[in-house]
């Protein structure tokens, strides 16, 4: 089970069991699952990006990017992963879907941001 402590201590006061903590835990766990599978396949169907990522050497406010590959794990309510560039990478600390045509990422070292990608510009 995922939640602390004190998550658990408020979700019994409120009224649930053991066993329904624990089912909202597994939920959690399949929905941040899901959402990973999804990120995955969206940057596995094309190759070219466009974000809203601050770059220092540039002053666009789309960026342009290849994407050489999206490496995504999950524990419980944690994504984790790595977003590989044509040239440099970028650790993943979190994601999940805005619509169909834009995901929104929270990147690690360097970038410490959330980052919204399409493969449309047009569609930040």
């Amino acid at each position: 089970m995922h939640f602390d402590s004190r998550t658990q201590a408020a979700l019994r006061e409120v009224g649930l069991d053991t066993d329904r903590i624990r089912e909202a835990s597994d939920l959690v766990a399949e929905t941040v699952a899901n959402d990973a599978d999804a990120l995955s396949t969206f940057f596995d169907e094309a190759e070219t990006f466009y974000s809203d990522m601050e770059l220092a050497h540039s002053s666009d406010d789309v960026q342009r990017h290849v994407v050489d590959h999206v490496d995504l794990y999950t524990h419980g309510a944690s994504m984790r992963g790595y977003l590989q560039f044509d040239s440099w990478g970028v650790p993943i600390e979190g994601g999940r879907i805005l619509s169909d045509d834009v995901v929104e990422l929270t990147l690690g070292p360097t970038v410490h941001d959330r980052v919204r990608f399409a493969r449309d510009a047009d569609a930040l």
